[in-house]
């Protein structure tokens, strides 16, 4: 298996395991976001079909949540500026 195959299986497995984002994965990895993406929406259905349906699953739940995240970070920041 090739290096980059490799990565892009890791990469599936820990999205899927952990149910992560892709923005975390790629901290996780110290690889950029667009790399990540890249590997798992594209890379990881020829390379693992079964681990591709799980991990787009798990985008598709967080990309469903994004907005609540984005809605309490907004929250938490002015609540910190009010202190």
């Amino acid at each position: 298996m090739r290096t980059l195959d490799r990565r892009t299986v890791l990469l599936g497995e820990y999205i899927a395991e952990h149910g992560s984002t892709v923005r975390d994965a790629a901290k996780s990895f110290g690889i950029s976001k667009s790399t990540v993406h890249k590997d798992v929406s594209q890379r990881l259905r020829t390379v693992d079909p079964g681990l591709y349906r799980r991990v787009k699953q798990v985008l598709e739940h967080n990309k469903a949540q994004r907005h609540i995240r984005g809605g309490m970070a907004t929250r938490q920041k002015y609540l910190q500026k009010q202190k």
